[in-house]
C-alpha cells in the first residue's frame, strides 16, 4: 500500500491519498495481512507514462536493433516512467521494414510493447526530416495494406504525408483497419489536412515539427489539426523542438484532452552524446541533441518523458492534472488500452510514478513490480 501522497486520480487530485496493490492491480480493497506499507508523504502518485511515439533509448534502435537490443531500449524507458511503449520504425525499403514489424510484433505479443508505428516511408520529400529521400514513396495503399499484414495485428499506427497520391485512400483502408492514421512529415495546405481528416486521420504527427509554419493566410496543416477535435496532437516537450509559446497555443487551442506528450527518442535517450544511426542515417547527439551529420536536421530527440513531465510543470507552468491527461490518459485511450492503463483506477493494471516535490522520478511500478523502488532508487 502507497500512502501519504498527493494521488492524481481521473476525478482530481487527492491530498494524503492511499492506494492499494493487489498483485498486477490497483484495487479498491484494503491490504490484507503483513502488506508492505510505503510513507510517500510529500511526493506526488501519478499513472505510468504511455509513449506512442518512440525509436529507441539506452543506446538501442527499434529500427534496426536485436531483440535484446531492443528489450534493452524498453526497460531503459521504464526506468524513465514510460510503463506502456509503441516502438516507431523509420524510413526503409519495404522488405526491411516487413521483417521489421515481424520481429516487433513478437515482442508485441509477448507484452513488451504495445504495438507499432510506421513513421515513413509514405511522407513527403519536401518535410523529410531524418528521413533518406531516396527511400521515400507515394503512400499506396497495397504498400500500406503489406505493412499492417507483416505486423500480424500489432500495427498501431501509421504516418503519412496525406497530400501525396494515394494519400486519403491510404487513411481510409487504416481507419478500416482499426489502425491510427497520422498527418505528419507533410507539406499539406490547409484544405488538404480537413480532407485528411475528414478521410479518417485521428493524431498530428510531432504538431508543429515536419509541416508548413502557421501563415495568416495560408494556415496550412496546424490550423486544421489543432481546431478539429478528432485530432490528437503530439508534442515534443523537450526545450529544443518546441518553442515554450508554441506549446502553449497547442494546449490553449486543443486543450489537454488532445494533446499526446510524446518523446520522438532515438538510441541515445538515456544513454548520451555521440554518433549513432537512425536508420540508414548518421546522427551526431552533441549535449542531448540529435541532428544529422549530413545537413544538421534535427533527428528525432534524447528525451524521457519523466523529463518531459517535469518540464511541463516546472518551465511550461501546466497543471499536474492536464501533464497527467496528456502523457497517460490520451495515449491510452488512442492506443484502445484505457480500459487497463493510463490512469488510477481500481482493476486496472498496477502501472505508476512516483515523482518527489520537485517533480523527479523516485519511483516506478509496472504491473505490480517495482522498475525504480522509490525505497532502493
Amino acid at each position: 500500500m502507497l500512502s501519504g501522497a498527493t494521488v492524481v486520480l481521473p476525478t482530481g487530485t487527492v491530498p494524503d491519498g492511499t492506494l492499494t496493490i493487489a498483485g498486477t492491480r490497483i484495487t479498491a480493497q484494503a491490504p490484507q495481512g503483513d502488506a508492505r506499507l510505503i510513507d510517500l508523504t510529500g511526493h506526488h502518485v501519478v499513472p505510468g507514462f504511455v509513449d506512442i511515439h518512440n525509436h529507441g533509448g539506452g543506446g538501442a534502435s527499434f529500427t534496426s536493433g536485436t531483440v535484446e537490443e531492443i528489450l534493452k531500449g524498453i526497460h531503459t524507458h521504464r526506468r524513465h516512467g514510460t510503463t506502456t511503449l509503441v516502438a516507431s520504425t523509420v524510413t526503409n525499403d519495404m522488405d526491411s521494414l516487413a521483417q521489421r514489424a515481424g520481429l516487433l510484433s513478437e515482442l508485441a505479443e509477448q507484452g513488451d510493447i504495445a504495438g507499432i508505428h510506421f513513421e515513413g516511408p509514405f511522407i513527403s520529400p519536401c518535410r523529410k526530416g531524418a528521413h533518406s529521400e531516396e527511400l521515400l514513396r507515394d503512400p499506396d495503399p497495397a504498400e500500406v495494406r503489406k505493412l499492417i499484414d507483416a505486423a500480424r495485428g500489432s500495427a498501431r499506427m501509421v504516418t503519412l504525408a496525406t497530400e501525396l497520391p494515394g494519400g486519403l485512400d491510404s487513411v481510409r483502408l487504416l481507419a478500416e483497419h482499426g489502425v491510427i492514421a497520422a498527418i505528419g512529415h507533410t507539406d499539406a495546405t490547409y484544405e488538404q489536412t480537413v480532407e485528411a481528416i475528414d478521410a479518417g486521420a485521428t493524431v498530428a504527427t510531432h504538431l508543429f515539427n515536419a509541416m508548413p509554419t502557421l501563415g495568416h493566410r495560408t494556415p496550412g496543416p496546424i490550423a486544421a489539426l489543432l481546431e478539429d477535435e478528432r485530432i490528437t496532437v503530439e508534442l515534443i516537450n523537450d526545450g529544443t523542438h518546441l518553442h515554450p509559446a508554441s506549446l502553449q497555443l497547442a494546449f490553449h487551442h486543443a486543450g489537454a484532452n488532445r494533446v499526446a506528450f510524446i518523446t520522438d527518442a532515438m538510441d541515445a535517450a538515456g544513454f548520451g552524446d555521440g554518433r549513432y544511426m537512425l536508420g540508414p542515417l548518421e546522427v551526431e547527439v552533441s549535449e542531448g541533441v540529435a541532428r544529422l551529420v549530413e545537413g544538421g536536421s534535427i533527428a528525432g530527440s534524447t528525451l524521457t518523458l519523466d523529463r518531459a513531465f517535469r518540464r511541463a510543470v516546472t518551465v511550461d507552468g501546466l497543471p499536474v492534472e492536464d501533464v497527467v491527461t496528456a502523457i497517460s490518459a490520451n495515449p491510452a485511450k488512442l492506443l484502445g488500452m484505457y480500459d487497463r492503463t493510463g490512469s488510477l483506477e481500481p482493476g486496472k493494471d498496477a502501472d505508476l510514478v512516483i515523482l518527489d516535490h520537485q517533480f523527479g522520478l523516485k519511483g516506478v511500478m509496472r504491473r505490480g513490480e517495482w522498475v525504480v523502488d522509490p525505497q532502493l532508487g
